[in-house]
């Protein structure tokens, strides 16, 4: 996590300028973004029945070599001033980087804590990932936006491009799958069958996993806009629409707000009884602060606007994750994460556009806004899943999961 992470951060804090700075509107700036948000609705599943018949390692090592070669792609588009559906593409390539990663990560951690006896809560354990990829993200994020100030709003993504490749030489020698064992005693068809109908399965199937993935259009879908859209909405605040820095600062901001808020979740557990009660809690708090930042349209407000958001959207991962992953079997878990995924990136790849458009005619501050608004929209989804009364909704320790 602090490779990736600290990999995928250094181009957090200018990647609207640097898309932006390629001849796109904010219209097409974060409809690219849209179309990685696509990329991975149309691979997340695929990737995800790789994780779980091939293996997480084989995944994760696909994953670093898409990414770090898209990267490089990013660059050479920016460079040649490329069209906008040639940005599209690269992006739609970007998303299947990533969606090898979505499931497979966590399903490897989830599997292994298991393989160890583990018998903590995984909102501890997820928690402190959190941290760490908060860490990573902080300096990441900063070095990013220095790096960009002093030479160009190209070189960063290289950067990126060469950490990706040293992950991969790390996790070839490293990494193993603990706790999970590849299937293989079927066909390649017929075991990617077999496992997208168990995962629709425990899914969508699985009523208290359903609520929680639809919840997920909502919440992803705006999470995505509103990180990205910090960066030239700190810009227009402050004034100075080159100070590369200043637009590091907001990724830096969410990067620190992720150590305290990747430390809060498992506090948060102890004083909410139910992490239904506690996503509720955590999105519409999350929601208001959106809205804030068009109502108080000041620098200042706004730095300690975004720390706070970004303690939020910290906070309510690891207890998210943790109530789906003990839901889930392990044998279908990389997918069913991934399908989980994909459900948030089907919201971002329509919401991100439609804020952009927003931003384009009214401000960044209104489509933040607007953005809160729909944010909300997933309160009803996390209350109708509490309904369920699944005993993970109230546990306080890792679920062993092994059948279903």
């Amino acid at each position: 996590m602090l490779g990736n992470t600290l990999a995928a951060s250094f181009i957090w804090g200018i990647n609207t300028l640097f898309l932006l700075d390629a001849g796109l509107s904010n219209l097409e700036a974060f409809a690219a973004n849209g179309f990685y948000l696509l990329g991975m609705l149309v691979f997340e599943v695929p990737t995800g029945v790789i994780a779980d018949t091939v293996g997480r390692r084989a995944s994760y090592l696909l994953g670093t070599v898409t990414l770090a070669v898209t990267t490089a792609l990013y660059w050479l588009m920016w460079l040649w001033q490329s069209p906008f559906w040639a940005w599209a593409l690269a992006s739609m390539l970007l998303g299947l980087g990533f969606t090898f990663f979505s499931g497979a990560v966590e399903a490897w951690l989830v599997d292994a804590l298991a393989a160890t006896g583990y018998t903590g809560t995984l909102e501890g354990v997820i928690g402190r990932g959190v941290v760490v990829s908060g860490v990573a993200m902080l300096v990441g994020s900063v070095l990013g936006g220095v790096i960009a100030q002093l030479t160009d709003l190209g070189v960063p993504f290289l950067v990126r491009a060469g950490i990706l490749v040293a992950m991969f030489v790390l996790a070839f020698v490293a990494m193993r799958d603990l706790g999970f064992t590849p299937d293989r005693s079927e066909g390649p068809i017929r075991a990617t069958r077999t496992i997208l109908r168990e995962s629709l399965r425990h899914g969508l199937g699985n009523r208290p996993v359903r609520w929680i993935m639809l919840a997920g259009v909502f919440t992803s879908g705006v999470g995505f806009y509103a990180f990205y859209a910090l960066q030239p909405y700190l810009l227009e605040l402050f004034g100075d629409d080159d100070a590369y820095s200043i637009a590091g600062l907001a990724a830096a901001l969410v990067a620190g707000a992720q150590v305290v808020g990747g430390l809060a979740a498992p506090l948060v557990r102890r004083l909410v009884r139910r992490r239904t009660s506690a996503l509720i809690l955590i999105t519409g708090a999350t929601s208001l602060v959106l809205v804030a930042m068009w109502l108080f349209q000041n620098f200042w407000v706004a730095l300690v606007l975004i720390a706070l958001w970004g303690v939020l959207f910290a906070a309510e991962m690891p207890i998210r994750q943790a109530y789906l992953n003990d839901m889930i079997p392990s044998k279908q878990r990389a997918t069913v994460l991934s399908f989980s995924s994909l459900v948030g990136s089907a919201g971002g790849a329509v919401v991100q556009p439609a804020l952009g458009r927003a931003a384009d005619v009214w401000s960044y501050g209104a489509s933040l806004a607007i953005g809160g608004v729909i944010h909300a929209v997933a309160i009803p989804f996390f209350a109708l899943s509490a309904r369920e009364h699944h005993p993970a909704d109230r546990a306080t320790t890792a679920e062993r999961r092994d059948d279903g």
